[in-house]
């Protein structure tokens, strides 16, 4: 069978806590598309600066490493892998030590260009009919012109909430401190938090998992019914 000659595109985008990661995967494995996790090749791209030897405060030599960075990622949403090279990270970039570097190289200018044309690519290899992509400027600079654009948003505190029931090894401080330090960082270089033009926000304060799902799945099938 061919596939198509350009998957549709579902673009994703939230702060951390909101839950766009599990969210996306969940809708995209119920309409049958695949799923691409942004988040995952920078926390990769860290993991292989940090795996180097680089200093992720020297940008001239976090950018002369991006020829190199050979990255991989399972989309299907059942079949999730990270690699770098034949090294398998997918739980190696979940490490607090790569967590502590990521938003330091996130912000580097070229490290996103680079980055942008590699979700790029990856998407336009998809077979299935369509992917959802998800991560902090999916709608406004990696996927502008996707058919369907979320904000995936959620209350400081609903957050914090969430995030802190994840990471059971550490204190509901720390946890918390976390991810107001991450969304200081990612604020500097992306605006994750208020809807661009065209882009529809779901609000998952009060939601639970499915229903956050559920009010996904309303925007897309929406899209899909007016086009039908």
């Amino acid at each position: 069978m061919g596939r198509h000659s350009s998957p549709h595109i579902v673009a994703i985008d939230g702060p951390a806590g909101s839950g766009k990661s599990s969210v996306s995967r969940a809708a995209a494995r119920r309409i049958g598309f695949d799923y691409l996790d942004t988040g995952a090749a920078y926390r990769a791209f860290a993991w292989f600066v940090s795996d180097r030897g680089i200093d992720p405060e020297n940008t001239d030599a976090v950018v002369a490493a991006l020829p190199g960075f050979d990255y991989s990622i399972g989309i299907a949403p059942d079949e999730h892998f990270v690699r770098v090279g034949e090294t398998d990270v997918t739980d190696a970039i979940r490490d607090p030590a790569v967590s502590a570097i990521v938003s330091t190289v996130a912000r580097i200018p070229e490290v996103r260009a680079h980055l942008t044309e590699l979700f790029r690519s990856i998407a336009a290899s998809s077979h299935r009919t369509g992917i959802v992509i998800e991560g902090r400027d999916i709608t406004t600079v990696v996927a502008p012109t996707a058919e369907i654009r979320i904000l995936l948003t959620a209350s400081e505190e609903a957050r914090m909430a969430r995030r802190s029931a994840e990471i059971s090894t550490q204190s509901a401080e720390t946890v918390a401190e976390q991810l107001r330090s991450r969304d200081r960082a990612d604020s500097r270089v992306v605006e994750f938090m208020s809807a661009a033009d065209g882009v529809t926000t779901v609000d998952s304060t009060h939601l639970d998992f499915e229903q956050t799902i559920d009010a996904v799945l309303d925007v897309i099938n929406t899209y899909r019914e007016a086009i039908a």
